[in-house]
């Protein structure tokens, strides 16, 4: 038995926790191993002082007998009451994978998970996902909406047993109820789902008939879901344990409600702000005036200044959406659209006509800046090709 401090030999404080001491020892097990260090008699002998270091540390009757009385307290051939170390490496020590089994177990979905009704392994439900529809205006204001969802329930004849009344689940043969089987890989070891059982650790002899040995059935319930205001597009809404029932008396998943706004005939949404298209008449867009245009509050009217073209947009502040998450209301931007007449009379046409010539050709551009514009634009860009 090694005369060294046991702490210095793992590389830990002597206040270090139980997982400090488990990852040092793997540490220095996984540098030192004999499997891997092959006639490496230095390497061996470091290997065989780690293990009995942790073997020590690991037990609390133990640590406290060396952190009182040193080698003495643990040493039976100096009188120590805690007993002395485990067997050495050449006598039933530890191998390869004994010793890393539980982290590949970790990493591959080993037996170290919840456990349920009779040690199996108690699985949580799955999430679910529901869509719902909703119109601008319930998404704005807010709303109650009832919905009817189907989803795996715990079975109420075997209490999701899976197992028929007056019968009980066996102990599987395969994996010994741990629901994991450990497969040898070189010098590795990793855990799988058991082949037999399916990870449940049991084996169900005498299946349920409700339920035919699930432990759950399909059932659809109505849920109230309130929606706050001011949900968009893609916004999701978490009821918790909602979802479908755990398996062994594992916890429910829960129920995800994703919103969809459907589209709206006269607004569209971006953010917190609403966009709108007015068609304004001919008349008005030269003259001005003023109109009325809806809002999700109601209706407002907006002063159109004389000479409006089409594409100029105007602001009612406000009159946008208040966002689910806080903050001050969007705006309500209107974007006008100068409608062009249809359909005229004869003398309607005449009357235009007339209106046209009252304009005069040498004083249109005045008149018409945009189209004095783009002529000139057009000119230009002539001319440039014929250099």
């Amino acid at each position: 038995m090694t005369k060294k401090d046991l702490y210095e030999i793992l590389g830990v404080a002597k206040n270090a926790s139980e997982d400090e001491l488990k990852k040092a020892y793997r540490r220095l097990a996984m540098k030192y191993h004999p499997d891997r260090n092959p006639d490496d008699k230095d390497a061996e002998l470091k290997f065989k002082e780690a293990k009995e270091a942790y073997e020590i540390l690991s037990d609390a009757q133990k640590r406290a007998a060396y952190d009182q009385f040193g080698h003495a307290g643990i040493d039976p051939s100096m009188g120590g009451g805690a007993g002395g170390y485990g067997g050495g490496f050449g006598g039933g020590g530890a191998s390869f994978s004994d010793i890393f089994g539980d982290v590949f177990g970790d990493i591959f979905g080993g037996a170290a998970g919840a456990r349920g009704r009779g040690g199996s392994r108690a699985w949580r439900g799955a999430d679910l996902q529901y869509n719902l529809e909703l119109t601008l205006e319930e998404a704005v204001a807010g709303t109650t909406v009832k919905i009817r969802v189907p989803t795996h329930v715990e079975c109420a004849v075997c209490h999701g047993s899976g197992a028929r009344p007056g019968s009980s689940p066996k102990v599987c043969p395969t994996c010994g109820g741990r629901g994991q089987v450990r497969i040898q890989q070189g010098i590795f070891a990793v855990q799988q789902t058991c082949p037999h059982c399916h990870g449940r650790g049991e084996i169900i002899e005498e299946p349920c008939d409700a339920c035919h040995g699930a432990g759950r059935v399909i059932e659809h319930k109505t849920l109230s879901v309130k929606v706050p205001p001011g949900v968009d597009t893609g916004d999701r809404i978490r009821l918790a344990g909602e979802g479908e029932a755990g398996e062994n008396g594992g916890p429910a998943g829960d129920l995800y409600v994703l919103i969809d706004v459907k589209p709206h005939p006269i607004f569209r949404r971006q953010d917190a702000d609403l966009y709108c298209e007015v068609p304004i008449a001919f008349v008005v867009a030269a003259l001005g005036g003023e109109i009325e245009v809806p809002t999700l509050d109601g209706r407002v009217m907006l002063k159109i200044p004389e000479g409006t073209q089409t594409g100029r947009q105007f602001r009612l502040r406000g009159k946008g959406v208040a966002p689910v998450r806080g903050g001050p209301p969007g705006d309500l931007l209107c974007r006008v659209v100068v409608e062009t007449p249809v359909n005229l009379t004869d003398e309607q046409k005449a009357i235009l006509r007339q209106f046209e010539q009252a304009l005069g050709h040498e004083n249109g551009d005045q008149h018409r800046p945009q189209e004095k514009s783009w002529l000139d634009g057009v000119k230009k860009f002539f001319d440039d090709l014929r250099y």
